[in-house]
């Protein structure tokens, strides 16, 4: 039997993944029950860890409560895709479920670089796991507390290290999943075959909290390792993976009015041979596994369990449940950060197209028909696949030269690939928000792209056009669009009004500050039209706007959030 003790002061979600019987709890019962289109609310937690939320039209609850009727409750589904590359034929599938069989009629390219699929029915709940299934993908442990889609940089260039850095990748992420076979029994009717007391890795309550990881190649740093609990940093000799450097504490939630939650830079802890990535990953989520807190959920993240337990005390850990010493890091420099947009040719001769993908959502719009149009490349181009990014946008892959034409008229057909999409509006990004997700307290991608081309104007005003600001919105403090690694971060408090911060960089590897509390878009472009036109006049040669307002000292750097993220700016009062 498991050897973990549960104590009375442990958090509901203890309770709940204790006795949920290795994740089975009564989904089956719920499902069965057509009385209501969700699940009770034990099982409405359990079915995050089969990678898949319970959420209800926001936008319609008023309605549907004057018509005595429950609020539209539908599940969105994530799928798991480590390193995030589908090929044509999947996403040919997963295109046509979409269409025929969600709310919604959309794909959502996410910043894990996966997909969700929003406003699947309860009924529908099978055919869509069968037919991922079908197509060799799964939804496991794409939420809940367990380590989640597995990042890795969609590097078109150097392709036989991206390759090799991939596997590692989905190795990792094969590595660290639930051994219970609840995924496949509820969802895939297969019978129970074998019977667990322990999960070997994760524990029998799990996590603490979620758990993120992501591999990155120098010099992009395109998945933002800075956000993510356990992260690889590529090395390479000749071309080839030799290693990697790890971080270890990243994350970037807080919640409002505590200032015990802030968000937290990643943590060097050395370099490891190539040989020794899954011992290493195991040790650190064993080793959040046994020493996070399990008595209040807000302060379970690795990065709370790194600075209450300080960092010498669990890089040991991490070495003796290893057996594997740190070595010094392997210096490394990050100075890219999105993605490379237009045609990338790669050291393998083939040639890569990378679309912008405004808040990763692949519908048809009156303008650009982006579902049909990546749709018919797919159906002619059988052999690519589609990576997707970090960032929200797609990549196609392994085009010869002479294709290239064909498929770049494909993609202007059917406007995939538009001359007039600014810098600016290619480094802004979004999280989902209203009217589907339930913590969402503002909007965040129906208010992006208006926002943005009010900031355009003010950049093409001060003569600016050709210049962009990395620019970040989220509709509540949970972080899924990272705007705490932004030069400039919105961060929703109420409808209409936002927490500005600014002062990240443009890698990523600097937090921004708290400028202006719960204020009104407006209040927020009166600052930023101020800041922007002094930018434009007193920047040094290359200066990005994120350091400019940190060397003017308009905000100061935050050096160390868990002591000074709080801390007031004499600028901002």
């Amino acid at each position: 039997m498991c050897s973990q003790k549960l104590e009375v002061t442990l958090s509901g979600n203890e309770r709940l993944k204790r006795d949920s019987n290795f994740l089975r709890g009564t989904i089956v019962e719920d499902l069965g029950n057509k009385l209501t289109g969700g699940f009770s609310e034990d099982n409405a937690q359990l079915i995050r860890f089969h990678g898949m939320y319970q959420q209800d039209d926001r936008d319609l609850r008023i309605e549907r409560f004057n018509q005595k009727l429950e609020p539209l409750i539908n599940i969105m589904l994530r799928c798991r895709l480590p390193g995030g590359i589908i090929t044509a034929d999947q996403w040919l599938n997963i295109d046509n479920f979409a269409k025929t069989h969600t709310l919604y009629g959309s794909i959502r390219l996410t910043t894990r670089q996966t997909f969700q699929l929003h406003g699947i029915l309860k009924p529908k709940l099978k055919d869509i796991h069968k037919l991922l299934n079908k197509l060799g993908l799964d939804s496991i442990a794409t939420a809940g507390d367990v380590n989640r889609n597995v990042l890795c940089t969609s590097n078109p260039m150097e392709s036989e290290l991206h390759h090799q850095t991939y596997v590692w990748a989905k190795n990792i992420s094969s590595y660290l999943l639930p051994k219970s076979s609840a995924y496949a029994e509820i969802w895939l009717d297969d019978k129970k075959t074998e019977v667990i007391d322990c999960e070997p890795i994760l524990g029998c309550t799990y996590l603490p909290r979620k758990f993120k990881i992501s591999l990155a190649i120098p010099p992009q740093n395109d998945v933002d390792v800075h956000a993510n609990d356990l992260n690889f940093v590529a090395v390479s000799n000749s071309g080839n993976l030799i290693g990697f450097n790890v971080l270890v504490g990243g994350g970037l939630a807080m919640t409002y009015g505590d200032t015990n939650t802030y968000p937290r830079k990643a943590t060097e802890f050395g370099y490891i041979s190539l040989n020794d990535t899954l011992k290493v990953a195991e040790a650190v989520v064993t080793t959040q596994r046994d020493w996070g807190d399990r008595v209040c959920r807000k302060y379970a993240k690795t990065k709370y369990t790194l600075d209450r337990l300080g960092i010498d005390k669990f890089r040991r850990e991490v070495e003796i449940r290893s057996g594997i010493k740190f070595l010094p890091v392997v210096p490394y420099i990050f100075s890219e950060r999105g993605d490379r947009f237009g045609w990338v040719k790669g050291i393998n001769n083939y040639w890569y197209l990378t679309l912008f993908i405004e808040n990763g959502r692949v519908l048809d719009y009156s303008n650009r028909l982006l579902k049909t149009g990546l749709a018919e490349i797919a159906r002619i181009h059988r052999g690519c696949s589609f990576r997707l990014t970090a960032n929200q946008n797609l990549i196609i892959t392994d085009i010869q030269k002479e294709d290239k034409d064909f498929i770049e008229d494909l993609a202007r057909k059917y406007n995939l690939i538009e001359d007039s999409i600014t810098l600016q509006r290619k480094a802004s990004m979004a999280c989902v928000s209203f009217p589907t997700c339930p913590l969402a307290m503002a909007e965040a991608e129906r208010f992006l792209p208006k926002f943005v081309t009010k900031i355009e104007k003010i950049l093409t005003k001060y003569g600016l056009r050709d210049n962009s600001i990395i620019l970040r919105v989220t509709g509540c403090p949970n972080g899924c669009a990272r705007a705490m690694l932004s030069e400039i971060g919105l961060v929703g408090r109420a409808i209409g009004r936002y927490n500005l911060y600014l002062g990240g960089d443009r890698i990523g590897t600097r937090i921004p500050r708290l400028y202006l509390e719960n204020v009104t878009e407006k209040k927020i472009l009166d600052v930023l039209r101020n800041t922007i036109k002094r930018w434009s006049y007193e920047r040094y040669v290359g200066e990005s706007y994120g350091d400019y307002v940190v060397r003017a000292q308009i905000v100061k750097p935050v050096l160390d959030s868990s002591k000074d993220f709080y801390v007031a700016c004499k600028a901002s009062g």
